[in-house]
């Protein structure tokens, strides 16, 4: 993949887009990788019984995700050197299905001085917003 040349960007241009699949076997998959064995990510009957619609992703595997998507544009994870988001709503996952989160990346502003570009991610889950503020900066 042929690495963004910061003078070609401009603030609107749509960088990349993704859906990520999500299932039950990949929030088991994510819990044993990070560690985060919250019954809320696997046991459906604690998580509805403390108020959520079902098993939920985690966050931060939505947050990892998502800026996995500014990381492939930027040909370099290590470009990327800052990123925050705001966790704004659940992603249920029922037992048998695959749920879709869509992400979609833009730029959001340019410094030319400091050869940075800040893409704005949209991602959303049946087109509600799942992250808010999301915002990587990458160093190009």
């Amino acid at each position: 993949m042929t690495r963004p040349v910061l003078d070609d960007l401009a603030v609107g241009d749509v960088v990349a887009t993704r859906t990520l699949e999500l299932d039950r076997p990949r929030l088991v998959r994510y819990a044993g990788a990070s560690g985060d064995f919250n019954r809320i990510h696997w046991d459906e009957a604690f998580a509805t019984g403390v108020g959520l619609p079902n098993v939920i992703v985690h966050g931060m595997l939505t947050m990892g995700a998502a800026v996995g998507v500014v990381e492939e544009w930027a040909g370099d994870p290590g470009a990327v050197v800052d990123y925050q988001t705001r966790f704004t709503r659940p992603v249920p996952v029922p037992a048998t299905e695959v749920v879709l989160v869509e992400v979609s990346a833009a730029v959001g502003a340019v410094d030319a001085e400091a050869r940075t570009v800040r893409v704005d991610l949209t991602v959303t889950h049946e087109g509600a917003k799942v992250l808010g503020k999301a915002q990587a900066v990458v160093q190009l």
